[in-house]
């Protein structure tokens, strides 16, 4: 195990030509004895499906519910466009652009050309556009990592290191292997020692990444690459320390890097939309005895965060975050002892694929508090309408925030934190805490989630037991 595998997310990918001094050279040498996993340039994966947060279409979206050539075709060509105004940002020698900008043309016109194949096969009785849809959402993916691996391994080469574009989408690729074959295969005669090895976000499988993670498939890929691999340590790579709340909202001097935390507090963070590592890539980490560590790409110096499996040693709240959400409120007078509405509202919830956060009940009111769009949630309202005629359906726009740590017991977080609210002048819509004592979770209007977390972080983090963060963060 003399091999690191580390990840870099879309948003750092986007300042890629800001690391190749620090990430990846140490005082003007190459740093080889590692793997990089890269997702998309950030914003790109967005114009190939759709806006992760607005749900505003991308290729996919358009494609999907085309009435018409031109929605899908047009998305096609901005989302192309976009690739090439970033890696014109980030490559500097002409060759190098030229290269870059015929790669991506070549790889969006292929996918348009099966599109185009895919919507004449389904305009025939015999064959549904929809049996094909996730391999199209499979497709347009691997788009975007492709691009920014090909881009990052250009620019590297460039600067005198021996960097391999590691391309594990399956384009033009005719056969059906599993993940674990199509890691395996790819990387067989790398040599990590002497070379660097730039390895797609996407990986095209049999098993369909995207099914069961969706866009959560590149950490995916990152964590059976560090198991297959006997990597010595896990590394993502972020803007920012993981630190007890967001720089931009607390303060750089005000925020601490945790330093340590587990994979307990990792999951209540991916929940609130703030992603250390999805649940199931620790998972294969762990049965892996692969550590993770999440660091600030921008200050390499700094060891980060490790994450593992150990306990707290001392009650204590380490970060506060929050999500704006949507409350989707049925109530109904005569719910009161009668079985099966939480179980139809569930149901009605999975089949538009919307993301519950967190959940409330009374006698005759079930709240879920879900991660999703206005528009997705009106079509949610009319099924349950039809379902339950005489209760009353409403969505409203709120957000929660949460103070997350491995052992909160003791410390009368609910409380003081309602206190701290009350004390600004503004008011909790509603709180919960679980028996766990992992989080504890404040609801209040939309637009008070950004103050909400600076009260809590202020009076509820314990200073003296957090190292402050670099200036560079």
């Amino acid at each position: 195990m003399t091999h690191t595998v580390e990840k870099i997310g879309g948003t750092t990918m986007s300042r890629l030509h800001e690391l190749c001094d620090t990430l990846f050279m140490d005082a003007g040498s190459p740093q080889y004895g590692r793997m990089f996993v890269v997702s998309a340039f950030g914003g790109i994966t967005d114009l190939l499906l759709e806006h992760k947060k607005s749900g505003d279409a991308g290729v996919y979206a358009a494609f999907a519910n085309a009435d018409d050539d031109h929605g899908w075709h047009d998305a096609l060509g901005r989302a192309l466009n976009a690739m090439v105004e970033i890696h014109e940002k980030v490559l500097d020698h002409p060759g190098d652009i030229g290269q870059a900008t015929t790669f991506v043309q070549d790889r969006i016109e292929g996918a348009r050309n099966c599109l185009i194949d895919l919507q004449r096969l389904c305009s025939y009785g015999h064959f549904r556009l929809n049996t094909h849809l996730l391999h199209i959402r499979e497709l347009l993916s691997g788009l975007g990592e492709a691009h920014s691996a090909y881009v990052a391994t250009l620019m590297l080469n460039r600067n005198g290191i021996n960097a391999r574009f590691v391309d594990l989408t399956g384009w033009r690729d005719e056969c059906d292997v599993t993940l674990d074959t199509r890691i395996t295969v790819a990387m067989a005669d790398i040599n990590p020692s002497v070379e660097l090895p730039i390895v797609t976000g996407y990986a095209q499988c049999a098993e369909g990444l995207m099914r069961e993670f969706d866009r959560g498939y590149s950490e995916v890929t990152f964590s059976r690459l560090a198991a297959l691999t006997g990597a010595r340590e896990a590394i993502i790579h972020k803007e920012f320390h993981l630190s007890s709340a967001d720089p931009r909202l607390v303060g750089a001097g005000e925020a601490k890097k945790i330093g340590h935390t587990n994979y307990d507090v990792a999951d209540q963070l991916s929940n609130m939309g703030m992603e250390a590592i999805h649940p199931k890539a620790a998972k294969t980490l762990r049965q892996a005895d692969v550590p993770l560590r999440v660091v600030n790409a921008f200050d390499p110096s700094d060891p980060g965060t490790l994450i593992d499996d150990q306990p707290a040693k001392a009650s204590a709240a380490e970060i506060v975050t929050g999500l704006d959400v949507i409350a989707l409120e049925v109530f109904e007078q005569d719910m009161v002892g009668v079985k099966g509405y939480d179980a139809a509202i569930l149901d009605a919830l999975t089949r538009h694929d919307v993301r519950i956060v967190s959940k409330t009940s009374n006698a005759n009111t079930i709240t879920h508090y879900v991660d999703s769009s206005l528009k997705v949630l009106r079509r949610v309202e009319k099924d349950l309408e039809q379902l339950y005629p005489a209760a009353s359906i409403t969505s409203r726009k709120l957000a929660i925030a949460s103070v997350i740590g491995r052992d909160l017991s003791g410390l009368s977080i609910l409380s003081r934190g309602l206190h701290a609210i009350a004390e600004e002048g503004f008011e909790a819509v509603g709180a919960s805490q679980g028996p766990r004592s992992v989080d504890v979770q404040f609801v209040v209007e939309s637009g008070a989630l950004d103050k909400t977390v600076t009260v809590l972080h202020n009076a509820l983090i314990p200073r003296a037991q957090n190292r402050t963060l670099s200036a560079v963060a």
